[in-house]
């Protein structure tokens, strides 16, 4: 009994543990919800911290609360906001569908710390850490503010890196020619520039979908209260809360333009989602590709070596697998199970107020993070350090009996496919049977059958 304290609240006495700042609303959701011991990430427990610090800035600057308490709440949210008490915040993010019980931890830890600062202040968690506010437009603006912040400081500059490391490979082995593939047979050659060129392109277009996005994300629900109509804050509080927050981390938020669409949905954050899901999608492509490229090394394509960061196998000696490409991969799978969350979640937008919001803010986060992460990883581990087998490469390429389609033009598709056909079919190259089957010149068909002008497209001779 020594270990504990007892806090009422309107249901009533409560056990809870005797150093935690939380209270009694608290303690019931960690007896309530164990369900899976996932809790909120860091960025958004930053977040609610950035807002109660601010609300308490706001409240105190419109006459409404006490400078003293103010100043208290004020500082102990900042002290959440830079993690000081994140053991305080204990809960399961599979709870409440408002959030409204980690909205509470918020308050009550917050609460506790203004009254140590004060040596035995009466600031209470509802009336004075939350005035202005409800857990129904401040979790909402906490998981747009925590995602901005995630997507600023994690994503973009990890996206861009990839990016820039994909063009710097893509310009030093842009004059090395190597068999192209569809549906993984053997096509026309292309540049291994050219193709790496496609992979930074891809994570251009994926910085740029999200960038496009970022406005929206802007745009918060604070203000709205219970059910958007803003019931007990004063009509500026939204847009003072949205600006002081811009002023706080750089990020143009502003109030929600409409707060009845901000809290009953989070389209805005399924729009995110969605192209964070592309992202996924196309590094998953990139990533599979360098696998490809990198299998054998003896009976694989073995264009390529990837870096060698660990052994590959516990009973096959020397053995090394492409292990930065498969841990990205299992991310893009990852993100792409999120974003099918997060749209079923935002379908329960019901009437005034979506009841899934704290696993669309796990979700969301945690598909920021892990393709933030993972594509640092690539980047560094897999894109920056793999070596080209060329020898390999060009002795592929000429043995290739798709180079023929460069004779179409001069010979036709059905000669030329004979010309193919017996090709392969001889273990010869494309060019001696030509010789054979046409009366174009050594001279003509060494200038058609050069690989590294059909990297450059067009018709005939270069």
């Amino acid at each position: 009994m020594t270990d504990f304290r007892v806090e009422k609240d309107s249901l009533g006495d409560v056990k809870v543990p005797k150093d935690a700042l939380y209270g009694a609303q608290t303690q019931r959701a960690v007896e309530n919800f164990p369900v899976s011991g996932i809790r909120f990430p860091r960025v958004f427990i930053r977040a609610l911290g950035l807002i109660k610090a601010v609300s308490a800035e706001v409240n105190a600057g419109l006459g409404l609360l006490d400078v003293n308490i103010a100043n208290a709440v004020h500082l102990a949210s900042l002290e959440v906001a830079e993690g000081k008490w994140d053991d305080h915040f204990p809960l399961d993010i599979f709870q409440t569908g408002s959030g409204t019980s980690t909205n509470m931890n918020a308050n009550e830890v917050i609460a506790a710390r203004a009254n140590q600062m004060l040596s035995g202040g009466s600031v209470h968690p509802n009336n004075h850490v939350n005035m202005g506010q409800s857990s129904n437009d401040v979790i909402p603006t906490a998981i747009h503010v925590s995602a901005y912040l995630q997507l600023q400081e994690v994503f973009l500059p990890a996206f861009t890196h990839l990016h820039a490391a994909l063009r710097k490979r893509e310009a030093e082995l842009d004059d090395i020619v190597k068999t192209g593939r569809t549906h993984l047979m053997d096509a026309m050659p292309v540049r291994m520039g050219q193709e790496i060129g496609g992979w930074a392109f891809q994570v251009q277009q994926g910085i740029e979908r999200i960038e496009s996005c970022l406005p929206r994300l802007a745009r918060l629900a604070i203000g709205g209260t219970a059910v958007g109509t803003g019931i007990n804050a004063p009509k500026e509080f939204g847009s003072i809360v949205a600006a002081r927050l811009a002023g706080r981390t750089g990020i143009p938020f502003q109030e929600a333009r409409n707060h009845f669409a901000a809290q009953a949905v989070m389209d805005s954050v399924v729009e995110l989602s969605g192209h964070l899901k592309t992202s996924a999608s196309s590094l998953m492509k990139v990533a599979n590709d360098l696998r490809w490229m990198n299998s054998g090394p003896i009976a694989g394509l073995g264009e390529i070596a990837l870096p060698s960061l660990q052994p590959g196998s516990s009973i096959m000696p020397g053995k090394v697998n492409p292990v930065i490409c498969e841990a990205v991969m299992m991310v893009c799978a990852q993100v792409t199970g999120n974003d099918a969350v997060i749209t079923i979640s935002n379908q329960h937008g019901n009437f005034q107020l979506n009841v899934m919001l704290p696993v669309i803010a796990h979700n969301l986060l945690q598909s920021v993070t892990l393709l933030g992460n993972a594509s640092r990883l690539l980047a560094d581990k897999a894109v920056a350090g793999f070596t080209v087998n060329t020898a390999r490469i060009a002795g592929l390429v000429g043995q290739n009996p798709i180079l023929v389609t460069a004779l179409n033009p001069v010979i036709g598709y059905d000669r030329a496919a004979q010309i193919a056909k017996k090709a392969y079919a001889g273990g010869r190259s494309v060019k001696e049977i030509a010789a054979e089957m046409t009366d174009l010149s050594k001279k003509d068909l060494d200038k058609l059958l050069d690989p590294r002008p059909m990297t450059e497209g067009g018709i005939g001779e270069k």
